[in-house]
């Protein structure tokens, strides 16, 4: 017997139910039945809405990650370097001219 077709659903759609499931207006059978999928599915989706909730009113610097901080910052830092190497040449040839 073939195993099923794995299937993939957007952000956008997983949402829309997860939406459902917390307004509480249809039972659990009757989403699960509406949308197609398995009333475990939907359980679990739910369950991660609720556990990474906190975590969207943290401060902005727990939620930036290490490398995404250091991918921005980096660029900067070799600026302020080319910036500050310029800044001493300049400074000694306007010595030198004085």
């Amino acid at each position: 017997m073939p195993k099923g077709i794995r299937r993939n659903y957007d952000e956008n759609f997983k949402t829309k139910v997860v939406l459902e499931t917390l307004k509480e207006q249809k039972t659990l059978s009757q989403l699960s039945s509406e949308f197609g999928l398995h009333a475990n599915q939907i359980s679990d989706w739910k369950k991660q809405v609720i556990t990474g909730l906190p975590g969207l009113f943290g401060t902005k610097k727990e939620s930036v990650s290490e490398d995404i901080q250091e991918e921005l910052t980096a660029p900067l830092y070799q600026q302020i370097g080319q910036l500050k190497v310029e800044n001493d040449f300049l400074k000694k040839k306007l010595h030198k001219n004085s």
